[in-house]
């Protein structure tokens, strides 16, 4: 295993795969069970296999975790390395946004709800990172989980309207034995937060259980499933949404496949989750 540190230095590797199809798992690091599912997938269906760690500062608002979101770059080498990674390519800042960088991407429709609405410009940072990582990696796929499902959407469709020749590939969402969706951010969580924090699937699997027993009012679920967080006095709900699967629009009728999405806050810690429905 390999870490490449320049962007010069990737771009030349990625110029040499000799006809190997290459996996690609993007991530911010402080790896976790959910990123390794993503990396063994990768293991198992390409030649090649690279990890970008990157904490990406355009994704990040002025009132966000950025200088607070763990780098842990040593502990997430030592992972990599036991699932055979061929590549990992973690640059710096300077590399990725050198003095004079001036563009940006904006994938429209699919970012005005759910979390776009809450963090404007942040799936515009997203995009322009992602955009640059394939650029420099080149891979034949790329491997991201379900539980940013709107990002997922988003960036599909930024693939297919560039005409990038990388085939997207979403995984499922990888949660702890209570139901709470694995996420870096977790470590945030007090002690008293974390017992709270399994809620938030409870809640979303509730309305799932309601949408597969029948009821199409997406309304008066979402009414209740929020209802039933609002119980915690330590929780407050950001959005609670039945989204179209596709277009990623709040619905009130549900009569095709939909998202369940939610994001709320523990604290100072925000976390989100999430159920895809097909009725």
């Amino acid at each position: 295993m390999k870490t490449i540190k320049h962007v010069s230095e990737m771009v030349e590797i990625s110029k040499n795969y000799a006809g190997k199809s290459v996996g690609f798992v993007p991530t911010m690091g402080a790896l976790h069970a959910g990123h390794l599912s993503l990396v063994k997938e990768a293991r198992k269906h390409n030649d090649i296999v690279v990890v970008s760690i990157f904490v990406n500062p355009a994704q990040f608002g002025l009132r966000e975790d950025f200088g607070a979101y763990p780098r842990v770059l040593d502990k997430d080498q030592a992972l990599l390395d036991r699932e055979n990674v061929d590549y990992i390519f973690a640059p710096e800042s300077s590399e990725m946004y050198p003095e004079g960088f001036s563009t940006s991407i904006h994938v429209a429709n699919l970012t005005d709800y759910l979390c776009g609405y809450y963090r404007p410009g942040h799936f515009d940072g997203v995009a322009l990172v992602v955009n640059k990582l394939l650029n420099m990696v080149k891979p034949t796929r790329a491997y991201f989980g379900q539980k940013d499902a709107q990002q997922f959407r988003m960036l599909k469709r930024m693939v297919g309207d560039l005409n990038m020749s990388v085939e997207m590939i979403e995984m499922p969402i990888v949660r702890e034995p209570d139901g709470l969706a694995l996420s870096s951010r977790n470590m945030y969580l007090s002690s008293e937060e974390r017992k709270v924090a399994p809620m938030l699937h409870q809640a979303i699997k509730y309305t799932v259980d309601q949408i597969k027993s029948g009821r199409r009012d997406a309304y008066k679920i979402k009414r209740e499933a929020i209802n039933k967080l609002r119980v915690y006095p330590e929780i407050k709900v950001q959005y609670f949404e039945i989204v179209d699967e596709e277009k990623l629009i709040p619905i009130s009728k549900i009569t095709s496949k939909v998202i369940v999405a939610a994001a709320i806050y523990l604290g100072k810690t925000r976390l989100i989750d999430n159920e895809i429905v097909d009725v």
